[in-house]
């Protein structure tokens, strides 16, 4: 999964792959016990909390991922996907952390404080807790801050980065009055400065380029956090972690998570059998049907930052290269009929996503999505004037056909689906679309990050802050591609990135950002589609442990476990 969380979108930044499955038709909706996702019926969080003292001391938690990671390295191109940035937080170091009303708060176990202490040029100092020791026995120090900003600024193109954002904005790290005290001067402000060093890797990672690219693409090889790899096999694609004996925090309930690739529609039997203890129903009715109707099982729901959208490729070897043309398709697709047919057996609300940057339930969201809603004769209209003749059931232009690829990942049953109703939409307008449906292993690594695709279709799992988990994906920079795969925007849109980025006023960087939305919409950058509704089966002994809201960057492995 991709995903906009910690710095990135994933970042989400990620920020991911995460379609899923889906049985359901349209239908009446709202007879399922679920809300409607980003309504004040919704929990900010559904974990099932307990005291501490209420859980068991041991066990093992029973994690399903959709692959394992390609590199170990979150910061790195291949590395930025969600099941990665779940088993980092058990062990790398995250120097804020989120909650789930989406506010963030300092980790103490890394930092005693962090602080502005000048707004003129803008002064971050962090002071690091003492305790805090890299499993190589090194004690932090400013120099792993300083290592992470050089790199992660973007000047050195050697080092495949996923993200600068806000780092490319640092004019230098300095050490303070000691090793544990850092001074980081930004050169242009940078207002959710909070999203930085999420996660703070050491610098013996960042040393040079060949390291930062390629030393952790099997195996974490330095960690800091409550839990250590204990074992990774690449054949049975699991990932066993332990507690660190080392660790200076608070001790973890669970001996043990096991984190294993399991296929969506083998999740409903594999929890029935006890293999998993938890599973998301990925807006699936089968799969959500099925948890209600397994006795182990409770559904759990929260406002979970998390949306399914379509990206464009907008580089020259792309048919959509032309954002006329982007836009016209984007006006032939009936996002409010995908999202009934997804959602409309699960809840009441299936109106589409209409914002890339604020989803609903914050309460800078709004619609933008106005002037590129679905209207099939002024699609059809633009793609006439655009040249794009009907020839047949399809168009043409000079003797090319209008043939679109749609890349999807196998194994995932609403991609099937969405891609099913898009072949009827978009045939209504005379595009012909070429589903190719691609190993889910391969999906990230050989297509998305590469380019390889006119159109794709994954899920953001968005995180507490619209820009600095969101700028790489939508601001163009030849030099690069940071999250932005379809090589899609243009100056204006850059600069009004930039103004929100900077602005530090609460309420003028929100218009900030909702302006550059509208721009996001303008060039046919992405499509969003619709919200999950956070719902997930999770095993009735699990405390602490369900449908997070927010506070899955990181989860909190010292407080989960099973119920005594």
């Amino acid at each position: 999964m991709r995903r906009r969380m910690a710095t990135l979108v994933a970042p989400v930044a990620a920020l991911g792959l995460i379609l899923s499955a889906c049985g359901g038709g349209s239908g009446s909706g709202g007879n399922s016990g679920l809300q409607d996702a980003g309504s004040q019926g919704v929990k900010t969080a559904d974990i099932n909390p307990q005291p501490v003292e209420n859980l068991k001391d041991g066990g093992d938690l029973k994690w399903p991922v959709d692959q394992l990671p390609d590199n170990w390295n979150y910061n790195e191109v291949d590395g930025t996907v969600a099941d990665g940035a779940y088993m980092d937080g058990a062990m790398i170091p995250y120097v804020f952390t989120q909650n789930a009303d989406a506010s963030v708060a300092l980790n103490k176990n890394y930092l005693t404080s962090a602080e502005v202490v000048s707004t003129d040029p803008q002064v971050i100092e962090y002071k690091i807790n003492p305790k805090a020791k890299w499993s190589n026995g090194r004690q932090f120090s400013w120099e792993d801050f300083a290592a992470q900003a050089k790199v992660l600024s973007g000047k050195d193109p050697a080092y495949q980065v996923s993200g600068t954002t806000g780092y490319e904005d640092i004019a230098k790290v300095e050490k303070g009055t000691d090793d544990l005290d850092v001074k980081v001067t930004f050169g242009k402000k940078f207002a959710e400065w909070k999203s930085l060093f999420n996660p703070l890797y050491p610098k013996e990672l960042n040393a040079d380029a060949d390291t930062f690219n390629k030393a952790w693409a099997t195996k974490p090889l330095i960690t800091a956090g409550p839990f250590k790899v204990k074992s990774i096999d690449s054949t049975a694609k699991q990932v066993v972690l332990e507690r660190d004996l080392s660790w200076w925090g608070d001790k973890p309930k669970l001996d043990t998570v096991t984190f294993k690739v399991v296929d969506r529609a083998a999740q409903p039997d594999a929890f029935a059998n006890g293999q998993i203890d938890f599973y998301n129903t990925n807006s699936d009715i089968n799969t959500y049907k099925r948890g209600q109707a397994d006795p182990n099982g409770v559904i759990r729901q929260s406002n979970n930052p998390d949306y399914t959208h379509l990206t464009f490729n907008g580089a020259s070897s792309s048919i959509l290269a032309d954002k006329d043309l982007r836009l016209a398709i984007i006006r032939g697709i009936d996002t409010v009929s995908i999202s009934k047919a997804i959602l409309g057996q699960m809840q009441k609300d299936t109106t589409p996503l209409g914002n890339h940057l604020y989803l609903k339930g914050d309460k800078n969201y709004q619609d933008n999505s106005g002037p590129y809603k679905f209207d099939v004769n002024a699609a059809k209209a633009a793609l006439d004037k655009l040249g794009w003749k009907q020839s047949g059931d399809f168009r043409a232009k000079d003797g090319k056909p209008l043939k679109v690829r749609l890349v999807i990942p196998s194994g995932t049953p609403i991609s099937q689906q969405i891609s099913q109703i898009l072949l009827s939409q978009l045939k209504a307008i005379g595009v012909q679309l070429d589903v190719q449906s691609v190993p889910t292993t391969e999906f990230f690594k050989n297509y998305v990050n590469v380019g390889n695709f006119d159109v794709t279709l994954f899920r953001w799992l968005s995180n507490s802050f619209p820009i600095g988990g969101s700028k790489g994906i939508y601001y163009l920079d030849p030099k690069n591609i940071n999250q932005n795969y379809g090589h899609i925007g243009d100056d204006k849109l850059n600069q009004l990135l930039d103004t929100a980025a900077q602005e530090l006023d609460d309420t003028a960087r929100a218009a900030d950002i909702n302006a550059a939305d509208k721009e996001i919409w303008a060039v046919g950058h992405q499509l969003p589609i619709f919200q999950a509704p956070g719902a997930f089966v999770v095993r009735k002994t699990l405390g602490n442990f369900g449908s997070p809201g927010y506070a899955n960057t990181p989860y909190d492995f010292v407080k989960m476990g099973f119920v005594k």
